[in-house]
């Protein structure tokens, strides 16, 4: 079993990279150029179009697999300042914990996500190892 699956784990990560770079680009869009529409983007304060322009940005970048390793680190630092200010903190008063309570799953998921990616490389489907070979 380890051998089939082993294989596999160079394009796993390049499909990793992708879909974490997709569903940051698509946030990204969202607080940018409001589309869809959602409510809670519709007159963001300055620091959350701060986020939308590095996620728009370095999503793209994390989905072709150009300068993935400083784009994923990068996202990284921002979903954990998103966790730590956005949802943690939301009320200074009362600090929340707990990710389940205060919204706060996706942001330190893709903070890990990010985080194993800048680790492990863009994988061989990428922008990066293409210039590598040439």
């Amino acid at each position: 079993m380890d051998q089939m699956f082993s294989k596999w784990q160079p394009t796993a990560l390049s499909l990793f990279r992708f879909i974490t770079g997709l569903l940051l680009f698509q946030y990204g869009v969202a607080k940018i150029f409001k589309f869809p529409v959602m409510p809670y983007f519709a007159n963001p304060p300055p620091l959350i179009m701060v986020a939308g322009g590095l996620e728009l940005v370095l999503g793209a970048l994390l989905m072709i697999g150009l300068f993935t390793r400083i784009s994923a680190f990068i996202l990284a630092g921002e979903m954990a300042f998103a966790y730590f200010l956005g949802h943690m903190f939301k009320n200074p008063a009362e600090p929340v914990l707990l990710p389940l309570i205060n919204g706060g799953t996706a942001a330190i998921l893709f903070c890990f996500a990010c985080l194993y990616i800048a680790t492990s490389g863009p994988g061989p489907i990428s922008v990066d190892e293409m210039r590598k070979k040439s």
